[in-house]
């Protein structure tokens, strides 16, 4: 029997969910959680083979609680994340992956590719959608920029988004609008292929773009 906990904060999708997964031999739903936060917790409590986790959730996301639960438990009783979420950018794919997750579907996916997923995952393998395969293949063929790709103004902008301060905060201290910091980012995002704040400054420090806090 494969042991599931659902992770979603929309009651309607765990529901849906559960009701899908229920009558599928080999399955039982343990329990379910409306927040990363809640999900590490009964994670220790519940003990499940699988976790099928969203993204983007209160409290804490899904990321964060993935690597969480992959941390927290000794390896022998460490659940399989398998990521289950509407969304597919690179960025959010490949911090999921980093986090620990095991696979990666998408919710719009038909119910024999999650089962077949929620399968693969549990037996030590890994399970990603077509569409997330593509994108992964597609991101390690294309080449990381050199360290001169980044613009004097840019690293300024992007050193002190590191630094923890704002879009208004970074454009009083380099003299230049907001608009103009904002600019500056997803010209930034766009050079290193990310599309978040975080991953850009991680990125950035693992290539040598920024100087090390």
């Amino acid at each position: 029997m494969i042991r599931l906990l659902i992770v979603d904060d929309h009651p309607i999708v765990r529901a849906g969910l559960a009701g899908l997964l229920a009558d599928e031999p080999g399955f039982a739903v343990v329990a379910e959680a409306a927040d990363g936060e809640q999900a590490a917790q009964l994670v220790a409590q519940t003990r499940p083979d699988v976790v099928l986790m969203d993204l983007r959730m209160p409290v804490l996301d899904g990321v964060a609680a993935t690597a969480r639960i992959i941390s927290d438990r000794a390896e022998a009783s460490t659940p399989r994340v398998l990521i289950l979420t509407t969304y597919e950018s690179d960025d959010q794919i490949l911090a999921a992956i980093e986090a620990g997750a095991s696979g990666y579907l998408l919710k719009a996916a038909p119910r024999e590719e999650i089962v077949a997923g929620i399968r693969s995952v549990a037996a030590g393998q890994s399970a990603l959608s077509p569409a997330v395969a593509v994108r992964l293949v597609e991101r390690m063929r294309r080449p990381e920029p050199p360290a001169s790709a980044l613009t004097p103004r840019e690293t300024d902008v992007l050193r002190l988004v590191a630094a923890g301060h704002g879009n208004r905060q970074i454009a009083v201290q380099l003299g230049i609008g907001e608009s103009t910091v904002k600019t500056h980012l997803l010209r930034v995002y766009d050079k290193l292929g990310v599309d978040s704040r975080t991953r850009a400054v991680t990125l950035a420090l693992e290539r040598g773009l920024l100087p090390p806090a």
